[in-house]
């Protein structure tokens, strides 16, 4: 068994602009029961997890076809899955939107909790934004 390599940085810059990966950060939190609606249901799981030697062309075949494949890829990414094919994605295009997608995760945990951060909101609701008191140029 050969080992997987990290994806490389254009691997990276293109997966960041993959339609896919795009329709799957819409899509992520938007339908909890996709698993249930997906056209791979009861289809036999070998067909999404083909031998190394197989191509992979008769999943994504259906995985383009399939109204939740935005769901189903943001559940891949989520947890992490780098096996078979998900969301219209083979294991190799997964581990670099995977790349793209924590960073993404990371960036919007920071933005929400920036929010959250009392001392970014109106001190005492009297309209006077709380300041940063390090210079721009001691930063």
């Amino acid at each position: 068994m050969t080992r997987a390599r990290m994806p490389r940085p254009h691997e990276v810059a293109a997966a960041r602009r993959d339609p896919r990966l795009i329709r799957a950060l819409h899509e992520r939190h938007r339908d909890p029961s996709w698993r249930t609606r997906g056209l791979c249901n009861g289809v036999d799981p070998e067909t999404f997890f083909p031998a190394p030697s197989e191509p992979p062309d008769a999943a994504i075949a259906m995985c383009r076809r399939c109204d939740v494949q935005g769901a189903c890829l943001a559940w891949a990414l989520d947890v992490g899955d780098c096996h078979g094919v998900w969301g219209g994605t083979t294991a190799r295009e997964r581990r670099a939107m995977l790349v793209a997608w924590r960073s993404e995760m990371e960036h919007r945990e920071l933005a929400h909790s920036a929010a959250d951060d009392p001392s970014t909101q109106d001190s005492d609701n009297l309209g006077v934004q709380s300041v940063d008191l390090v210079p721009a140029a001691a930063r």
